[in-house]
């Protein structure tokens, strides 16, 4: 059994990942979610440790990983865990991920070539469906715009020191997302870059085999975004945890881990 802490260099960042399992099974790559790190993920990658050998990342910007040095991109994120599996030389890998780790999934899944690197997908309360919106939704939207418009004016220096003013104020602050909103600098720029990305036209470009593994509680990432990707990924097959919410594999983890290694065991291999 191994059980380490580790640093991948990618583009001046250091990236931390903790590997644990066996080191002949699978490679198996976990990815958390959106303000969350491995250590929220590492539970679970000790309940399939005996099957399989996990890779569990902090991404960039959260936990002990590096805040990249410009706002990035789903792609971004996409790029670095791409690089990492053909740095390693694993003839391919399968994919667990939740919430934010689900924009990268789908991301990674569609490219070309991606069959040769990436065998099994299982998502968990995935993110980059576009939601459905209530009015508050549109009126928050509305009311920042018209804040905001004076300011445009400006010449550049002062306009950008007028609104970071404003992003001070509680009013402002009462607007946005309770992510957005404990935020600030490269990574809120990056969370307003990732987060209004809709990934829809990926899945039909999807050709793995995927479990969408959701909690029927979940309000973060609702069952009618599941059930969306299910509908458009050719592969895709959708299982409810009931009494579950965003976080099953906390809520329900004996559960979660047992439908988890019913979808991966079958598949073995020497880990490169």
């Amino acid at each position: 059994m191994i059980e380490s802490t580790k640093i991948y260099h990618y583009n001046n960042l250091s990236v931390s990942y903790n590997r644990v399992g066996v080191q002949d099974k699978r490679p198996l790559i976990i990815l958390h979610g959106w303000g969350s790190s491995k250590q929220v993920m590492m539970p679970l990658a000790k309940q399939l440790s005996d099957i399989r050998d996990c890779y569990v990342f902090d991404l960039p910007g959260f936990g002990n990983s590096s805040i990249p040095n410009d706002p990035w991109s789903v792609d971004d994120y996409t790029d670095l865990i791409q690089q990492f599996i053909q740095d390693k030389e694993f003839d391919s890998v399968d994919l667990l991920v939740h919430s934010f780790g689900g924009r990268i999934a789908l991301k990674l899944c569609a490219r070309p070539g991606a069959k040769q690197l990436v065998g099994k997908v299982l998502i968990t309360g995935g993110a980059g469906m576009k939601p459905k919106r209530s009015w508050k939704y549109y009126l928050k939207k509305y009311t920042a715009k018209l804040l905001k418009a004076p300011f445009l004016i400006l010449p550049s220096l002062l306009r950008e020191k007028a609104l970071a003013s404003l992003r001070q104020t509680s009013l402002w602050k009462a607007l946005g997302s309770s992510d957005y909103s404990k935020l600030d600098g490269v990574m809120r720029e990056t969370f307003v870059k990732t987060v209004t990305e809709y990934l829809e036209p990926c899945l039909p470009n999807i050709p793995h085999e995927v479990l969408l593994l959701w909690g029927g509680n979940d309000q973060a990432a609702p069952l009618y975004q599941a059930k969306r990707m299910e509908e458009y990924i050719e592969n895709a097959e959708l299982v409810v945890i009931e009494h579950a919410a965003h976080y099953a594999f906390l809520d329900r983890p004996s559960h979660f881990a047992s439908i988890a290694k019913a979808f991966l065991r079958d598949k073995k291999g020497p880990n490169p």
